[in-house]
């Protein structure tokens, strides 16, 4: 073949691919007769059209304006939305994954609304019913107890309360106030209230209030996790995980702000040791295992300096019932031992300057949360490799949340960093389109932000939305990468004008097809009852949609400057930066003049080759058209990754296409199976990292109280009374533990005379080490017993971490049990060594025993860490310091030569007088059985909180149409027939059936009744059925779960609450069978009632429920979107294709892609929880892409190969010459595409956010195998089943959307016949 005969690549007859007319039109400077058919075929209103569009694209002026206004107008909407509308909020709770439309959801509002409009907020720290509703039903009850049958009156003839009451049903929500107002305070609003002459004098009077009425109240706390960790016993009682506790608790008290927000009840008063800010120490239990002394007498704050007796503290501790809430569910009178040790700090209001903690609360919450916000840095720093330090606390853990987001999302700058530089060098290095690229997405993530407020009316961006940051970037480089792919391949038209309308067609149609199809994927997830993986699907749909829309204006307005006006500066810069180097000024990566696109000239040996021959030789040869002097071309590196995609992949794939199809339905096969082994989700969903603190955190809330029960009057402070020291000493001496026993007086009589103590048990000696230089970086160490050092040996110093002196014991005592030997070997000369071994020294290596010690194994109170180690080399000495492990001579793991152990702390005179334990050192209050008996373990809410309803029909959003928790909850529907004095027999009958059933609810775990009101006293009287209630094993002082609701006088809902069995850390599809057995427990109950009474209306609710058909509906609903978002591709394809064959390859591309994705989701042993279903929804929107892409250049390829002069006819080698230009064709565009987006995910992977994380690793994953399959499976179906001759003509299109509009209409007659049949059916059963 000449040069001269060679075809134009993908020279387009547009009159055989448009849907209007197709008339021809000649043009006049054509130089082939590929291109006399003409680009510019069509009616001439459309040929008037494009010939505009491409005047605008070709004169650099207009193009100039054109990317003025599209820069111009996202960000004039953005700043509008910014200026004028609502602020955009950011939802990153993880209620926002709540189905706010699932019965489960809807009868928990309920209550929650019933409970917050009655008592003013939800949560166990809520008020006591006022006057003005519960005096009015107390009247009531006890004139209908008294037989005067009082109920008949009307409303408006109760008791008047002593002030004006609004109707609490339709004032809402009142807010959650602090846990405790004060009475004072109340009292002075309601005197403000009724008289204004009162305000003066109370202003002035609180300006001069005493101190000790500020921070007062209780309003903030710090919640502290210890969690015992390491090897061993996991037992957070042991002297070094509670020294460790203690030194975290006084560190936060420590801080130079604490005393202006700490809490100061008027209970501190009484403990000097506090004084003189009589700050409150920690809620913890470590108030009683670190008393404080003064005057004789013991406090129990926490306060003290030395460690107590922990069996005896522990057993003076455990006679309170609060003594449970602060340990895990294992903990028992005769199983003294935690996993766990829970803390709180509180802080207290109103601070200084403010009158009451109505004052400016807004403001005083703020001054607080910036105060501590300033501990998590402290925190995070503090645990230990023996305890693992938690915090939270609502200002602490919300901070911490956001925090997170914001360093997870500050990982998109380093993903668009990598991306830029990737872009730069795809592009050839060219810095003007790579920025014109990038601002083409950021203009489109604007816009899409303008529409997705403002337009939509949606006011919150979810969690998810963060995610779009990383995938816009692969999807709207793709786009990018098509244009300038198809711009620097049509070079070989002449003509701009021309060029520039075949780029918009050609590239605008490919892009089109693509984003529609991934749109439209992502749009299927609207349909989700899920809120925010609702606003994730319009969102990503809303950005895709854009960045189509963007590109396609913005990119060939860039292309036509960059062509006309930068290249040849680009071009020039780097020919001179290539001279400066010294290198040849030859055609660089911008110009590529020495080579245009390579023309595939496909020939097929006689005989060779037909349509159903395997065994087809391919003799490719390429063809070089030389452009005319100053053509710029495509850049070296497109040129470079073509070749390599049409020698290392094409070829190989379709020579061998049957065998890459064969091993492609095994894998299919396969990965099929292994999708069905993905098993659902066997643990809660993870938001985190589960090493972080938020998810561990998080993970222990099932094995905590529930976070509704505070308890900050509940440690030894408040629980005991100061006790004189003499009252816990009426023997001789203080009774110690085993592991506490004192060294002191042992410690300094030793150290005087160390050697003649050696006889006594426990007696102390002391070691001392002396070293010898002797060059060469050899140091000997000499360890003895006598305290001269013999020449020319010299005293270590304390410097560069060495120890000159330790003390240990000659005998084995309490936990200094670890022998330790000292060797000597005389073996080296001219000097002995010595070393250090826990085993006996080898004679057979001359090493013989010195002298020994015992050390311990573990820290102990008032012990110090020593490491030692023994060299390698000769002469092999040992050598003791204080840290590192190893001591810089060694380095491997401990053995008998090289570890660590504690010794006694040093007890000369000097230091013995600063280390003097205090009185209370090993104290233990029940020596002599002091203490009483343990206290029953109350409940804690350690099981999930089910309430059983009645009186509430449901709730009523019809005022709120948003699908969201944040907005407003709507209101309750009250039942017109509930009578409570009618119904208090049943009532009492249901509570005792419910409590009975100890498979669903714990022993003493039912509260039938509310407490805390004056209405408990009086409704277990209206029958006797009710005198023998059982009676809910709380904390002393704590409220009942359960609720009553009074509205004009008249009780209108009353909740009972029931602790259940129920575990709360199990996974959600686990614990759907216990709302089962609820469910159905109740609703047998309910059916047993007579017909008449309203009590069979009444419904069980629980807020884990809401939880676990959060998962459950995020799973069915993920893998619905999943399969609509496929159903929607293959009509999209169908219709963009218009061909079953060409469909057929891209459907089986997109399921093996699919099955493949799932199956590496199973091998790296992830479960199907909500997290990876709703990764797996955009699966099908990422893999139709890049086969979608190969399918159109097939198509494209068509007329190229078509106005080739004497082309082989036969279907076999057409399939294969097509299959070819179209890797040849958009090969570099895609794999360019692919490298982005998967380098744009890679950040995700550090994501401490678990869905982030998960998100993208699904997508890097499924990206990868995306292009893969393209490369090979779509190339090897193509080369197999393609039409040889179709060339997509309007008609064919036209009949491909009839089709799929009738399969869609016949689908879903299908879909409401089938609906009908099953209703029927449903009603037949019935009845």
């Amino acid at each position: 073949m000449d040069v001269e005969d060679a075809p134009l690549l993908f020279q387009t007859n547009w009159g055989g691919e448009e849907d209007e007319g197709e008339g021809e039109e000649e043009e006049q400077d054509a130089v082939t007769p590929a291109t006399r058919q003409g680009c510019f075929c069509g009616e001439a209103g459309d040929a008037g059209l494009w010939r505009a569009v491409g005047w605008v694209y070709t004169q650099p002026w207009a193009s100039g304006v054109v990317l003025g206004v599209v820069v111009s107008v996202p960000c004039a909407l953005f700043a509008y939305m910014l200026l004028y509308c609502p602020p955009l909020d950011i939802d990153l709770s993880y209620s926002a994954f709540e189905v706010h439309s699932h019965f489960s959801a809807e009868r928990f509002d309920a209550l929650s609304i019933a409970v917050k409009s009655q008592l003013g907020s939800w949560d166990r720290r809520r008020r006591d019913l006022g006057d003005s509703e519960s005096g009015a039903p107390r009247e009531l009850l006890l004139e209908r107890l008294s037989g005067r049958g009082a109920f008949d009156r009307a409303d408006d003839e109760a008791v008047r309360p002593s002030a004006p009451r609004k109707d609490p049903l339709e004032a809402g929500d009142d807010g959650e106030r602090g846990a405790s107002e004060s009475r004072d305070v109340e009292t002075e609003h309601h005197r403000s209230s009724g008289d204004e002459n009162w305000t003066i004098p109370l202003i002035r009077r609180r300006r001069l209030a005493p101190n000790y009425y500020l921070q007062s109240q209780a309003l903030w706390r710090i919640e502290l996790v210890f969690v015992a960790r390491g090897e061993g016993d996991r037992n957070i009682f042991t002297p070094e995980r509670l020294q460790t506790i203690h030194h975290v608790e006084h560190l936060l008290m420590q801080h130079p702000q604490f005393h202006q927000f700490c809490w100061k009840p008027l209970e501190m008063l009484r403990d000097l040791p506090l004084g003189p800010s009589y700050c409150s120490p920690p809620s913890s239990l470590l108030s009683y295992l670190y008393p404080s002394e003064r005057g004789g007498k013991i406090y129990y704050d926490g306060m003290g300096p030395d460690l107590a007796d922990i069996q005896g503290s522990l057993s003076l501790a455990i006679t309170h019932p609060q003594f449970y809430w602060y340990v895990d569910e294992g903990v028992s009178p005769e199983h003294l031992s935690s996993s766990l040790l829970r803390s709180e700090i509180h802080f207290g209001a109103p601070l200084p300057s403010y009158f009451s903690v109505q004052d400016r609360a807004h403001e005083q919450r703020s001054r607080f949360k910036n105060f501590v916000v300033q501990y998590a840095d402290i925190l995070a720093k503090q645990s230990t490799s023996q305890v693992k330090v938690l915090f939270g606390g609502t200002e602490l853990f919300d901070d911490e949340v956001r925090r997170t987001f914001h360093n997870d999302m500050m990982l998109a700058v380093i993903s668009g960093a990598c991306i830029t530089v990737l872009v730069y060098v795809l592009t050839s290095f060219s810095v003007f389109l790579t920025f014109f690229g990038l601002a083409s997405i950021g203009l489109s993530c604007l816009m899409a932000l303008f529409l997705y407020h403002v337009a939509f009316g949606v006011r919150y961006l979810g969690i998810l939305n963060g995610v779009a940051a990383f995938v816009i970037i692969g999807i709207g480089v793709d786009d990018v990468f098509v244009f300038i792919s198809t711009f620097r391949q049509a070079s070989h038209l002449r003509q701009p004008q021309q060029r520039m309308i075949y780029t918009i067609k050609t590239a605008g149609r490919a892009t089109f097809l693509t984003s529609f199809t991934t749109a439209a994927a992502y749009a299927a997830n609207t349909f989700s009852q899920i809120p925010a993986v609702h606003d994730f699907g319009l969102f990503m749909a809303l950005i895709v949609s854009c960045c189509w829309l963007w590109v396609s204006a913005l990119m060939p307005a860039a292309l036509c400057i960059w062509s006309d006006c930068v290249e040849p500066q680009e071009h020039a810069w780097w020919n001179r930066w290539k001279l400066f180097w010294g290198l040849s000024a030859s055609p660089g990566p911008l110009s590529d003049e020495d080579e245009d696109v390579a023309l595939l000239s496909v020939e097929m040996e006689p005989g060779s080759c037909d349509a159903e021959d395997d065994a087809a030789i391919l003799s490719l040869s390429v063809e070089t058209l030389r452009p005319p002097p100053g053509q710029q071309q495509v850049g070296v590196v497109s040129r470079n990754l073509r070749w390599a995609l049409k020698h290392l992949v094409a070829e190989p794939s379709v020579l061998r296409r049957k065998t890459v199809l064969g091993v492609f339905l095994l894998v299919l096969l396969l990965s099929a199976g292994f999708c069905c082994l993905l098993r659902p989700a066997t643990h809660a969903p993870l938001l985190f990292r589960r090493d972080t603190n938020l998810q561990t955190l998080l993970a222990l809330r099932s094995n905590l109280s529930g976070q509704g029960i505070s308890c900050p009057m509940c440690s030894g402070v408040f629980m005991e009374k100061p006790h004189a020291l003499s009252t816990h000493a009426s023997s001789s001496t203080f009774k110690f533990s085993t592991h506490q026993q004192t060294e002191s007086a042992a410690t300094v009589s030793s150290s005087v005379t160390p050697k003649s103590s050696g006889n006594q048990t426990g007696a102390l000696l002391t070691v001392f080490i002396s070293k010898l230089d002797l060059g060469a970086s050899t140091t000997l160490y000499r360890f003895s017993l006598n305290t001269s050092t013999p020449s020319p040996w010299t005293r270590c110093s304390t410097e560069h971490e060495q120890v000159s002196s330790f003390q240990a014991y000659n005998q084995p005592h309490g936990n200094y049990t670890t022998r330790m030997t000292v060797c000597v070997s005389h073996a080296y000369h001219p000097h002995p060594s010595w070393m250090i071994t826990s085993t006996a020294c080898e004679p057979r290596h001359g090493w013989n025993a010195e002298f020994s010690f015992y050390t311990a194994s573990s820290l102990q109170q008032h012990s110090r860490r020593l490491c030692f180690a023994q060299r390698r080399l000769r002469p092999h000495p040992s050598r003791v310091c204080v840290h590192p492990p190893g001591c810089g001579i060694s380095s491997g793991p401990d053995g008998p030569t090289r570890g660590t152990f504690y010794i006694p702390l040093p007890s000369d005179l000097s230091s013995a007088a600063k280390t003097k334990s205090s009185k209370t050192f090993g104290f233990n209050p029940c020596s002599g059985d002091a203490c009483g008996h343990p206290a029953v373990r109350p409940l804690v809410d350690t099981g999930a909180m089910v309430f059983v309803v009645f009186g509430i029909l449901g709730v009523n959003r019809t005022e709120n149409r948003e699908n969201h928790v944040i907005g407003d909850m709507g209101s309750i529907i009250l039942d017109p027939d509930f009578d409570i004095f009618q119904e208090m027999e049943l009532l009492c009958k249901i509570c005792k059936a419910i409590s009975a059933n100890t498979q669903l609810v714990k022993p003493g775990g039912a509260q039938c009744l509310p407490s805390g009101n004056k209405l408990s006293s009086v409704l277990p009287l209206l029958h006797p059925e009710c005198h023998s209630l059982p009676e809910p094993n709380l904390l002393p002082g704590q409220l009942s779960h359960g609720a009553v609701g009074v509205r004009g006088g008249k009780v209108r809902w009353l909740s009972m609450a029931f602790e259940s069995t129920t575990y709360k850390g199990k996974s959600s599809f686990q614990t759907y069978s216990d709302f089962l057995q609820w469910e159905n427990f109740i609703q047998e109950q309910l059916a047993s009632l007579p017909r008449s009474s309203a009590l069979k209306r009444g419904f069980q609710t629980c807020e884990h429920w809401k939880q676990i058909f959060m998962e459950i509906i995020g799973v069915e609903s993920a893998l619905w979107s999943l399969l609509l978002s496929l159903v929607i591709c293959v009509a999209a394809v169908s219709v963009f294709t218009a061909h079953p064959l060409l469909l057929l390859s891209v459907l089986i591309t997109i399921l093996g892609v699919i099955c493949l994705v799932v199956a590496v989701m199973y091998w790296l042993g992830w479960e199907m929880g909500a997290v990876e279903a709703i990764s797996l929804s955009i699966l099908v929107g990422s893999s139709v892409d890049y086969c979608l892409h190969l399918v159109e250049g097939y198509l494209l390829a068509a007329e190229a190969i078509s106005a080739t002069p004497g082309h082989n006819s036969e279907p076999g080698p057409e399939r294969q010459r097509r299959t070819l230009e179209a890797v040849n064709h958009v090969g570099v565009a895609i794999v360019s595409s692919a490298i982005t987006t998967v380098i744009s995910t890679v950040p995700l992977f550090f994501c401490v956010i678990v869905p982030f994380a998960k998100f993208g690793q699904i997508v890097a994953i499924n990206t990868t195998v995306s292009i893969f399959f393209t490369l090979t499976v779509t190339v090897a179906m193509l080369a197999c089943v393609a039409p040889a001759r179709f060339s997509r003509p309007p008609g064919a299109v036209l009949r491909a959307s009839l089709a799929v509009a009738a399969a869609a209409a016949l689908g879903a007659a299908l879909c409401w016949v089938g609906g009908q049949l099953g209703a029927f059916g449903w009603r037949s059963i019935s009845t």
